[in-house]
């Protein structure tokens, strides 16, 4: 496992710019773009079960996520804790990253198999689609392992949200869905971008966030693909309708990321801890750049209405 762990940075980046050349294919159609995909997953696919030593002590020094991707860096609050406070609350944010990410995920597989129930079973589209089904699911256990192994809990949604999230899972379709799936995924890519290759992070999360980018970056392409089709030729009245429903959507996704219990378990006080992340304008610089390219993308496919746009500005994701 060890030896796995420790692959080499060139394969590594070889990977993820692969996956990275998928992701910018032009337009080819989906079943066209499902064949690229699949072969992409043949050769790409990664298994953290085997790769991470699990049972490798984890060093007190390094942190759950780079310090800068904390939601309290930059704050009052941040320069009052110390040095091993800042790691801790790291780790309890980036468990709670991964947790919601879980939650989301499950959605996402419920949608999909939902679109593709009745689909074209011999196509690409459809074998590419439970291909993603089973990495989410291979990614829920990653991220269930590792925030097993960091900081030994759990994070939910509230219940408002929770129960929003099985309203979603049930109604949204076609462009709703995988702009659903491609918000969620296209924050935590940049997010985890940033992390993976900083050595002050924890080695074995360093990897666990290759492994999603490398294999995310397929989902998102099939994603845009999905979403694209759907709304070619759409009217007026379901384009305004599925650009809102897609922003409230984000928004309760974005606003999720970093539960209050995270605080409470890393040894802060919660109320100062969720006020400051709310008012900390560097977190929200640093939500904006990681939602760039997702906002260029609903603007070209016509998902980027002014009503959709205060949804996203509430959540700082423009």
């Amino acid at each position: 496992m060890t030896a796995a762990m420790d692959r080499t940075q060139a394969d590594t980046h070889h990977g993820v710019d692969e996956a990275q050349n998928v992701v910018s294919m032009r337009d080819q159609g989906t079943d066209e773009v499902s064949e690229r995909l699949l072969a992409s997953a043949a050769r790409l696919s990664r298994n953290a079960m085997t790769e991470i030593d699990w049972s490798a002590p984890m060093d007190p020094t390094k942190y759950g996520c780079s310090p800068e991707w904390s939601s309290l860096y930059g704050t009052a609050y941040w320069e009052e804790l110390s040095e091993s406070q800042r790691i801790s609350v790291t780790r309890h944010e980036f468990a709670s990253i991964m947790n919601i990410g879980i939650w989301f995920e499950m959605i996402l597989q419920e949608m999909v198999i939902r679109d593709q129930y009745l689909g074209a079973y011999h196509s690409p589209e459809f074998q590419f689609a439970l291909t993603e089904v089973a990495d989410e699911c291979r990614h829920s256990i990653m991220f269930a392992k590792a925030s097993e192994k960091m900081v030994g809990t759990s994070y939910k949604p509230t219940k408002k949200v929770g129960r929003l999230g099985k309203l979603f899972k049930r109604t949204a379709k076609n462009e709703v869905a995988y702009a659903g799936i491609l918000v969620a995924e296209e924050v935590l890519d940049v997010f985890q971008r940033g992390c993976m290759r900083d050595d002050r992070v924890l080695p074995f999360i360093r990897t666990v966030n290759e492994i999603h980018v490398l294999e995310e970056s397929r989902h998102m392409r099939f994603a845009r693909e999905e979403v694209r089709e759907s709304m070619d030729g759409v009217g007026w009245a379901r384009r305004q309708f599925s650009a809102l429903y897609v922003a409230l959507g984000a928004y309760f996704i974005v606003t999720s990321l970093v539960q209050k219990k995270a605080f409470a378990d890393a040894g802060l006080d919660a109320d100062r801890a969720m006020a400051e992340m709310r008012s900390n304008s560097h977190f929200q610089s640093m939500i904006r750049s990681s939602c760039a390219h997702l906002m260029e993308f609903l603007d070209e496919v016509g998902l980027l209405t002014k009503p959709a746009m205060y949804y996203y500005r509430k959540a700082n994701m423009l």
